[in-house]
């Protein structure tokens, strides 16, 4: 386990110059080699919303949640459910795919919540418990100096961003909600939370409980509530190298 950090202290060391409006968002996601289209809040929601490829929650803009606190941190606003989910089996990866990416500091994580009786569409999320199986943070040097893998993951060249994480081998068969968020600490006191949400079909699961239902209840966040501005991030956030998580 990583030692948790303050966050307070965190955003305070988060005083770096780089652009404040290079906003951005999860656009695709790729499971081998098919790709699901993501929402597009640049596209009117009439033409996107109830549209059998829609997989992903929608997200309205690029800008940023600011409060760790906000109703929508778990899958963005407005986080209206789509009606379909990506198919992939448990010990896959699937990859999201991010098309524009500027921020340089802060931690990356994935998250899973179970949807009760199968049904994603009726899951409350501001009282959904999430498991984190994927993490990246600092990966050298201090919080404001050094190399984030968020850093690694910054785009300048028109190329898209890749974000793969492997499910755990260990999860049930069934429908989930996966949750990737990007937490930008670039400017000082001021934290940019970007979540976005897809539903999954998982198959080839363990039977019963499976991964989820062994996940010790400490480890069980709720959005809003897992970040505590005057309290800690959320139990090994901060991982110092990527990838950490169930398997």
């Amino acid at each position: 386990m990583m030692v948790p950090v303050i966050l307070a202290a965190f955003l305070a060391a988060a005083l770096l110059p780089g652009p404040a409006s290079a906003h951005g968002g999860l656009s695709n996601y790729t499971v081998g080699e098919t790709w699901y289209r993501g929402y597009d809040p640049s596209t009117p929601p009439e033409e996107q919303l109830n549209k059998p490829w829609l997989t992903q929650r929608q997200w309205t803009t690029i800008d940023p949640l600011f409060s760790p606190t906000s109703p929508f941190l778990a899958c963005n606003d407005p986080g209206t459910p789509p009606p379909s989910s990506i198919p992939i089996s448990a010990g896959e990866v699937i990859t999201a795919v991010y098309y524009y990416w500027l921020h340089p500091v802060g931690p990356m994580t994935a998250w899973l919540t179970r949807c009760p009786e199968d049904n994603c569409n009726a899951v409350n999320l501001t009282e959904a418990k999430w498991f984190k199986i994927w993490e990246a943070g600092l990966l050298d040097g201090t919080l404001e100096l050094g190399t984030w893998y968020q850093k690694s993951f910054q785009r300048w060249d028109g190329e898209p961003g890749l974000w793969p994480v492997r499910l755990p081998e260990g999860l049930g068969s069934g429908r989930y909600i996966i949750r990737h968020e990007i937490l930008s600490l670039h400017v000082g006191f001021r934290p940019q939370f970007y979540p976005e949400c897809a539903h999954l079909e998982v198959t080839g699961g363990k039977e019963g409980k499976g991964v989820e239902g062994e996940v010790p209840g400490g480890y069980l966040k709720v959005f809003p509530g897992a970040y505590d501005q005057d309290g800690e991030l959320p139990s090994c956030e901060l991982g110092r190298e990527k990838g950490k998580g169930l398997s």
